[in-house]
């Protein structure tokens, strides 16, 4: 390299990097704003006890984006709007459950309906018959035997006590290993993840085989008519009960027969009694509503006008339906909260950015990130063709929450190298709250989106970043499960969360550049995940 070439290179780096200091006065009204006028748990408390749960297109989740809508205008928004996406299904709500053992004794039975499952028309009460269908051959064995009975369709769980915590932190070394960009010479392995460690030669779970399977499952089912069916949940016990839906939510599909998840713990005791010969008298009340006709689903969205590049997006989000076991406090509430607070201070602050930081709260992620995906193809760009529209050009990033209550422990940059030093600067005045790591600097992943809604944006190459954060109880205790509630939120953790979204969302917009792309991907067809 010649002098005066690497003179001219290393100022472009140092105008690089003095670009992206944090404005450090900024920093602290920021977290001022956050920690002492904190409205995050008031807005929590709104989307969860008051009007949650809420599954995509239910009464809950029309309530709850009617109260977002309003809070979002009280802060001063503008083009403060429900806005359509496009087609989604039936509508499914949950008004009653009641789940009891009558026979050899009672004793209430901890659990719940799954989704887009149908309700009984009224108590039922039936003899618990043990039937586990788990293979083809199992359709056959059980051909006649179901009708009018109370099913129990899965083997009984081996129950462990476990001696490590449910709620965890991330120790510093923890975190670095979540850094660390894996060996870039290993294959990498679809969404069933990599093979079993007890036989590396056993290829990962099909996932269209498993559904496959249990739509076969549920079409025996329905034929067979028992008046209802219990399953467990697999992932926890000691009265946490995980279960997400036994239905498609798509109109004009089959609505499988009434099916209960319970605790392990009661479904067990059930099979006991059974395999000692001694008769089960179950007994369920459960009330379900379907849409009768198919209907649009919505995004939230919500802006702060910009002004010299008014026309240039920083996007900011989560998702906001949930399920149904809890009032989906951890999964999206928080997300949805933290948004929202974001979107709060920078109001509070009344400061004057560049660019128009925009607010979008999604439906439908639980059914397959439906509304981020059709908002990205309604706005950027289909994948399917990468034809580009106007407003492409125009996004800067979008910066998304939904891992639960965990504070915000660092950033993931998803393959966009680019971003690293920037976004290391960024975090430095928040390294006392925690959050220190830069993630995810290797080679961007090509497949469908998934996990969760910037994956959306990633996957027609639009800066999408996901925050990394601390896993508390979200795989043990509350993701998906009837302990999805506002007592299990650290208020801490969102105050902290809130400061650094809001702090990101605000260099975006004040940035001179707009935020480093990797290349643009090549049209690929959708692939079904």
């Amino acid at each position: 390299m010649r002098p005066r070439t690497l003179v001219l290179a290393l100022c472009l780096a140092a105008v690089g990097s003095a670009q992206d200091q944090p404005d450090l006065a900024i920093v602290h009204r920021i977290r001022a704003e956050a920690f002492q006028n904190s409205q995050v748990m008031d807005t929590l408390f709104y989307l969860t006890d008051v009007n949650g749960p809420r599954v995509t297109n239910s009464k809950g989740f029309k309530a709850a984006a009617a109260w977002a809508v309003k809070r979002l205008q009280e802060y001063g928004l503008t083009n403060v709007t429900e806005e359509p996406w496009g087609a989604f299904g039936r509508s499914w709500n949950c008004t009653h459950y009641e789940g009891h053992m009558i026979e050899p004794g009672y004793a209430p039975l901890i659990g719940f309906p799954l989704a887009w499952t149908s309700g009984t028309d009224g108590p039922v009460r039936g003899d618990a018959v043990l039937a586990p269908l788990v293979t083809p051959a199992d359709f056959t064995k059980y051909t006649g035997q179901l009708r009018g009975k109370i099913v129990l369709t899965m083997t009984p769980k081996d129950l462990q006590m476990s001696m490590t915590p449910l709620a965890h932190r991330l120790s510093e070394p923890e975190l670095e290993q979540r850094i660390l960009t894996l060996d870039p010479s290993r294959p990498s392995f679809g969404p069933g993840g990599p093979p079993s460690s007890a036989n590396p030669n056993t290829p990962p779970p099909d996932p269209a085989a498993q559904r496959r399977f249990r739509e076969r499952v549920a079409q025996f089912l329905h034929d067979e008519a028992p008046a209802a069916v219990v399953q467990y949940t697999t992932i926890a016990d000691g009265g946490t009960v995980f279960g997400t839906s036994g239905g498609s939510y798509k109109f004009g599909e089959l609505v499988p027969r009434p099916t209960v998840v319970l605790t392990p713990e009661h479904y067990n005791r059930v099979v006991r009694l059974l395999e000692h010969k001694i008769p089960v008298k179950l007994e369920f009340d459960i009330r379900a509503e379907f849409g009768p006709n198919p209907e649009e689903s919505f995004n939230i969205v919500g802006e702060i006008e910009g002004g010299r590049k008014k026309d240039e997006v920083v996007m900011v989000g989560g998702h906001f339906d949930s399920w149904h076991g809890g009032t989906g406090a951890t999964d999206n509430g928080t997300g949805s909260s933290v948004a929202i607070e974001a979107m709060r201070i920078l109001k509070a602050l009344d400061v004057k950015l560049d660019r128009t930081v925009r607010i979008a709260l999604w439906s439908g992620e639980e059914q397959g990130l439906l509304g981020s995906i059709a908002y990205v193809k309604n706005h950027f760009a289909d994948r399917a063709d990468m034809k580009l529209k106007p407003e492409y050009a125009k996004l800067s990033a979008y910066y998304n929450d939904d891992s639960g209550t965990g504070k915000f422990r660092g950033i993931n940059a998803g393959g966009n190298d680019m971003v690293k030093p920037i976004f290391e600067a960024w975090l430095k005045p928040f390294h006392d709250l925690g959050a220190t790591a830069v993630a995810g600097v290797s080679a961007p992943s090509n497949r469908a989106p998934g996990g969760t809604d910037h994956t959306s944006f990633d996957y027609v190459g639009l800066p999408g970043f996901g925050f990394l954060q601390d896993p508390t109880e979200y795989g043990t205790r509350t993701h998906h499960s009837n302990m999805d509630v506002y007592d299990r939120v650290q208020p801490g953790d969102l105050m902290q969360a809130a400061a650094i979204m809001a702090s990101f969302a605000y260099h975006t917009a004040m940035r001179p550049d707009m935020m480093p792309r990797t290349p643009m991907p090549k049209p690929q067809p959708w692939r079904e995940r």
